[in-house]
C-alpha cells in the first residue's frame, strides 16, 4: 500500500515530517509530493502523475488547499481511499476561493497577501497567530519564512468530478482553525460521508501539533483499505 501526502498552501511536504516516519515504519510507501501551486490542474497532475509511477494501490492525504487536489487526482483507477486532514472536500465545479468564503472569512484570511507576480503568501509577522498559533514560536518562524506562496489562478479554478463520491474518505476537523471555518470543515466532512470524523481543538497543522492522532487516522484508513485488496 502507497500513501501520498499532499500539502497545501503556504507549506510543503516538510509539513508531514512528523507523520512520516510512523507510517514508513508500518511498511507503507510513502511519499509527500512537492506540489507547484500554480494552478489546481498543474497539482493534480504533479500528484497523478506520483500516483502512476507509483503503481499499486495508493491512499492520498490532503492538507488544507491539498483536500482541493486529493479530490481530483483521487479519480485515477490506483486510487483506494482519500483522507481530508483541515481540508477542502468540493464538490463539481466549486472553487477554492469561493469555499474559502462559504461560511464567512476565516480569521486568517486578512493575513493572506500577494505579490507582484501572481502568488500569495501569509504575511511573515502575522503567521504564527494566523496559521499556527499552537506551534512552538522557532518552529513556526521556520515556517513562516520558508512558506511557499500559491498562485491566485489556483483560487478561481473550478473542482471537476469528486472522487469521494465513488471512494471512501476519511476527515479530521481543526476546532480551533484561523485559516479555514471549523464549520466549514465539519460541512466537508458531513457531505462527503466520511467513515470517521476526527476532531481535534488544534490550529491549522495538526499533522505537526497532535502528528500522533493523525498518523493513527491514516494507519486507520490504510488497514481498512487494505483488508479490501
Amino acid at each position: 500500500m502507497n500513501i501520498v501526502l499532499v500539502h497545501g498552501a503556504f507549506g510543503d511536504g516538510s509539513l508531514w515530517r512528523y507523520v512520516i516516519p510512523p507510517l514508513v515504519s508500518k511498511g507503507y510507501t510513502v511519499r509527500a509530493v512537492q506540489l507547484p501551486l500554480t494552478s489546481l490542474n498543474d497539482d493534480i497532475k504533479r500528484t497523478g502523475d506520483l500516483v502512476d509511477w507509483l503503481n499499486g494501490p495508493t491512499l492520498l492525504v490532503g492538507h488544507c488547499y491539498g483536500g482541493m487536489v486529493i479530490t481530483g487526482a483521487g479519480n485515477n483507477a490506483n486510487v483506494v481511499g482519500l483522507v481530508y486532514i483541515s481540508a477542502f472536500a468540493p464538490d463539481y465545479g466549486e472553487t477554492f476561493g469561493g469555499l474559502l468564503q462559504l461560511l464567512g472569512a476565516p480569521a486568517g484570511a486578512s493575513s493572506i497577501k500577494p505579490d507582484p507576480q501572481g502568488f500569495l503568501y501569509v504575511d511573515y509577522a502575522n503567521f504564527h497567530e494566523a496559521f499556527c498559533q499552537d506551534v512552538p514560536t522557532d518552529d513556526s518562524l521556520v515556517m513562516a519564512v520558508s512558506q511557499k506562496p500559491i498562485h491566485t489562478r489556483a483560487f478561481t479554478d473550478a473542482s471537476g468530478r469528486p472522487a469521494w463520491n465513488e471512494k471512501p474518505s476519511w476527515y479530521q476537523v481543526s476546532e480551533s482553525d484561523r485559516m479555514i471555518q471549523p464549520e466549514t470543515e465539519a460541512m466537508f466532512a458531513h457531505r462527503i460521508g466520511a467513515k470517521q470524523i476526527l476532531r481535534i481543538d488544534c490550529s491549522h497543522v495538526p499533522m505537526i501539533t497532535y502528528h500522533k492522532q493523525i498518523c493513527e487516522l491514516i494507519l486507520d484508513a490504510a488497514a481498512e483499505m487494505e483488508e479490501k485488496q
